[in-house]
């Protein structure tokens, strides 16, 4: 089920996140990806890893969290192998967790590494049909083994969003496009523009590659970079884990994003053909959950009388928000918190928890 020809097809869910924005019930020892955000009877990380391993086997599904997140990842997702679970030593942003996944295959595959192809997958995004999905990942995972170059998912924007990356299409080579350059995220005027355009898909933050191609193209963008990688394998190889973090340590805190893609030679982007959607802040919510007749969404029990457009969260299981006469506002209910606020300030959440 897993391969592509001499290839072996492996994948990589980044769950080390700490969703700030989603506080007062995402924090620091339980953040958004153990949340049921998409889905009221699952949470993010058990519907990617269901994803995954519809694709490569639970045996081929890895975990990549923060040392204090390991015990419950491994219970939210039992199927997932022990020592599939890696656990960063200290947060170094995504270029670091890549590295450290890639330094861990490599000493744990030492004779056939090189044919280790990697889908590097999200924890804190809405994204069905399962099957589509699972045909676009099929076509990233092809062009990677195909090419020799670095795949990223871009999805087609529907709306001109000012809160995502975006990725700027070349021409098409096979059931790819080349790279032209990766775009920051803009202001409403530009992704006015991008969307009238035409020619720009949504950096959806997943990629494909094969372990030579990433190796290769971090040597080309960073040649220190590839040696900390280089050397953090070998430790580990050795069993020498002290030795291995303390390279991880000196690594610098940069997203893939900086650090490779936009450095690299050889990309290409496959388009999604599944729905999409960063699940960012809680107004995000209204975009992944069923609505009521009056526009509310709601995951736990809510008594909602003449409101209409409400986002309401209850954490405990235990409570009931009542609410009367009230408007697009986001309510959520932790133990010993309650958030109140209007959903058109759902990106300064985090302003609490720096006060």
């Amino acid at each position: 089920m897993n391969q592509g020809g001499s290839h072996r097809r492996l994948a990589v869910i980044m769950a080390g996140g700490s969703g700030e924005r989603f506080w007062p019930v995402s924090v620091p020892e339980r953040p958004k990806q153990f949340l049921r955000l998409a889905d009221p009877e699952a949470s993010l990380l058990q519907m990617a890893v269901r994803r995954a391993s519809d694709i490569v086997g639970a045996q081929g599904t890895f975990i990549a969290t923060g040392r204090a997140l390991v015990a419950q990842s491994t219970e939210e997702c039992p199927q997932v192998p022990s020592s599939n679970f890696l656990a960063e030593p200290c947060r170094k942003n995504t270029a670091g967790c890549l590295a450290w996944v890639a330094a861990n295959l490599i000493a744990t595959n030492p004779d056939d590494w090189p044919l280790l192809t990697l889908a590097v997958l999200t924890a804190d995004h809405r994204i069905g049909p399962p099957e589509r999905f699972a045909a676009s990942l099929r076509k990233a995972f092809e062009t990677a083994e195909r090419t020799g170059g670095l795949v990223t998912m871009g999805v087609p924007p529907t709306r001109p969003e000012t809160g995502f990356g975006y990725i700027e299409v070349g021409e098409k080579e096979g059931n790819a496009s080349k790279v032209l350059r990766f775009r920051e995220k803009p202001d409403e005027a530009t992704a006015a523009e991008f969307l009238a355009k035409g020619g720009f898909l949504w950096n959806s933050g997943m990629f494909v590659w094969t372990l030579p191609a990433y190796l290769a193209e971090t040597e080309r963008a960073d040649p220190a970079y590839a040696t900390a990688i280089r050397d953090m394998a070998a430790a580990l190889a050795k069993g020498d884990a002290p030795a291995a973090e303390g390279v991880f340590g000196g690594l610098e805190s940069i997203s893939i994003d900086y650090a490779l893609m936009e450095k690299a030679e050889r990309v290409f982007v496959v388009r999604a053909e599944f729905e999409w959607d960063d699940l960012g802040a809680w107004d995000s919510l209204e975009r992944s959950l069923t609505p009521d007749a009056d526009g509310n969404v709601q995951v736990g029990s809510a008594r909602l009388l003449d409101c209409h457009g409400m986002v309401t969260y209850d954490a405990t299981g235990t409570m009931e928000i009542c609410a009367l006469g009230c408007d697009d506002l986001v309510v959520a209910v932790t133990e010993g918190r309650v958030l109140v606020m209007p959903k058109a300030q759902a990106q300064s959440v985090k302003r609490f928890q720096s006060g």
